[in-house]
């Protein structure tokens, strides 16, 4: 019983279970027993052996127990530790977060700000460039004006200029006939001459006040052109004047010689009325005789003259509308014309070796059609100028005469082809000085200037078309009989020169745009130095001569000079289909 109580104390308690287990009682000293208190012993021994095994068993589960509190206990802790890291992690990043939106709200206000200040800035900038472009339009638009001011005042310098030296010349022919005293009475030749006086004085004291360094005005102009009318209507008087006196004088002339004659016959009649009357009627058969034959030999060169003359100029009429094999066939039939060869011509046989001067005379038309032509067709149609020039080309290579008759005839209608600017000679008339320097004069007035214009290009461009062409199928060798050096010789004159208003620029123009890439061609780095010159320096000049009403063939010249000197190349010139006769003009200008 007290065992088992024992064994339910130390159940109950097991730390005094383990304080016996670890602490043995001392074993009783070795008595000798009975076997059943042997046994008894034994069972008691064993019984606490048991104990102590089920003791440590107990210990070692609690042990257990308390190592697996431990470890849940530690667990725990790690794991409350790992969500109090996580919490102030997240806590950072949160912070971490609202400060980094607060620095973007302050970068985009910033930006925005900056933005702001920017699109200020540049509202400023448009608004002072504004103001600088209408300032500079302003500035551009009064150098303009001034400039325009300055070339009509230039202008209406040179035309006062040019009235005045009109009116000193004029009044030299009145002083002239004041000096020979030429049919006039002395009363109307002082009158005329002192009214031209006064009239040169007006116009000279209208000059005086430009030398100041004034332009003339309006009414300067007006009235110095008011003065140069009335020395011309003074000329027109003493011419009629003059024509009538002398008109006068001829028919009284006449009638004395008439008289006396009258007389002389008379006093003869009486005594040779037979005889003469008998030679009268000799003579009067013999006039009719040779009169019919005379007649009848002009009518024969009359038409002989129309004949050469149509088989001369109707090949050429149809060069700007044939193809290339038929152009060859008006050369041939040209070629042979000009070699005395007959040719059929309106269904006739005619040849140049049917009259003496026959060869002369087609020579003569067949440049003036040449020449004709280049005013008419290429003036309307500038792609013709290549067909008619190769054809002219190689006339000119076989006949130098013809040659010689086409540059006369060029001359003559179109003086800048020389180049040459002809000046007013002392007694010419205004519309003979017309005439001379290319103008159609006729009863009814002077050709406009823009068909004065139109039929000066369309010679130039003729010529600058010869002189770079060769005939492609002929056989001769060397150079061409009017060949490029000649076109460089006319453009060298040219800059050499005063421009003159409009008909300067339309020229070189015109001449450039046809012979302009053959002479890059021929001279190369030369040309350059004088399109650079054109450019740089001459065509200054003749802006300084252009009025505002006269500016387009300055701006077409402008334009093209600005094209060559940027890309440093000149197009060959454009001949369209219709023009460009098979292989013969392109050959020629290849």
């Amino acid at each position: 019983m007290l065992q088992a109580l024992s064994d339910e104390a130390m159940d109950d308690d097991p730390e005094a279970d383990i304080s016996q287990v670890s602490s043995p009682a001392s074993l009783p000293a070795i008595s000798l027993l009975s076997p059943k208190a042997m046994e008894t012993a034994g069972l008691i021994i064993k019984f606490e052996e048991g104990k102590r095994e089920k003791a440590k068993m107990a210990l070692k589960l609690r042990q257990e127990m308390q190592e697996k509190l431990v470890a849940e206990v530690a667990s725990s802790e790690s794991e409350q530790l790992k969500r109090f890291e996580e919490f102030m992690e997240l806590k950072q990043r949160q912070e971490y977060q609202t400060m980094r939106d607060m620095m973007d709200r302050e970068t985009k206000e910033s930006i925005g700000r900056q933005e702001k200040l920017k699109e200020e800035q540049r509202h400023r900038m448009k608004i002072l460039n504004l103001r600088l472009r209408e300032a500079e339009q302003q500035r551009v638009r009064e150098a303009e004006l001034e400039r325009q001011r300055q070339a009509e005042g230039r202008e209406r310098l040179r035309n006062l200029n040019t009235i005045q030296e009109e009116i000193l010349q004029l009044n030299q022919l009145l002083d002239l006939s004041s000096q020979t005293k030429a049919d006039l009475p002395a009363a109307s030749l002082s009158s005329l001459s002192t009214r031209g006086n006064q009239l040169c004085s007006q116009v000279s004291e209208v000059v005086r006040k430009t030398a100041e360094g004034e332009f003339p005005s309006m009414d300067d102009m007006t009235a110095a052109e008011r003065a140069l009318h009335e020395m011309r209507a003074l000329i027109r008087l003493m011419q009629e004047e003059v024509a009538k006196t002398q008109e006068k004088k001829k028919k009284e002339q006449e009638q004395e010689e008439e008289h006396r004659k009258q007389v002389e016959l008379q006093a003869q009649q009486e005594a040779q009325k037979k005889a003469a009357q008998s030679a009268i009627e000799k003579a009067k058969r013999k006039e009719i005789c040779k009169g019919d034959f005379m007649s009848l030999l002009w009518t024969q060169i009359k038409k002989l003259k129309l004949e050469l003359q149509k088989a001369a100029t109707i090949p050429v009429s149809q060069i700007s509308s044939n193809s290339g094999s038929q152009l060859r066939e008006i050369f041939d039939k040209i070629d042979k014309l000009l070699s005395g060869k007959a040719v059929v011509s309106g269904g006739r046989s005619v040849s140049t070796s049917h009259h003496p001067q026959g060869l002369d005379f087609v020579s003569y038309k067949l440049a003036e059609k040449f020449v004709k032509q280049g005013e008419e067709e290429v003036a309307s149609h500038h792609e013709a100028a290549f067909p008619i020039a190769v054809v002219a080309s190689g006339i000119w290579e076989l006949h130098p005469r013809v040659g010689e008759f086409i540059l006369a005839h060029l001359h003559t209608k179109c003086p800048y082809a020389v180049p040459h600017y002809p000046p007013m000679k002392e007694g010419t008339t205004v519309e003979d000085y017309q005439r001379i320097l290319g103008y159609r004069v006729h009863d009814s007035g002077v050709e406009g200037q823009d068909s004065f214009l139109k039929r000066m290009s369309g010679m130039i461009r003729l010529y600058a078309a010869i002189i770079q062409l060769r005939w492609p199928y002929g056989s001769k060798q060397g150079s061409a009989p009017h060949g490029l050096n000649h076109g460089w010789r006319w453009l060298a004159q040219m800059l050499n020169m005063e421009p003159l208003a409009d008909i300067t620029a339309t020229l070189l123009f015109d001449f450039l745009e046809v012979c302009g890439h053959a002479l890059m061609r021929q001279y190369q780095v030369q040309f350059w130095k004088l399109i650079l010159l054109l450019k740089d320096e001459y065509f200054q000049r003749i802006e300084a001569v252009t009025t505002t009403g006269q500016m387009g063939s300055v701006i077409r010249l402008k334009q093209f000079l600005e094209v060559t000197q940027t890309t440093l190349y000149i197009l060959l010139p454009y001949v369209s289909k219709k023009y460009l006769t098979s292989l013969c003009v392109s050959e020629a200008l290849h």
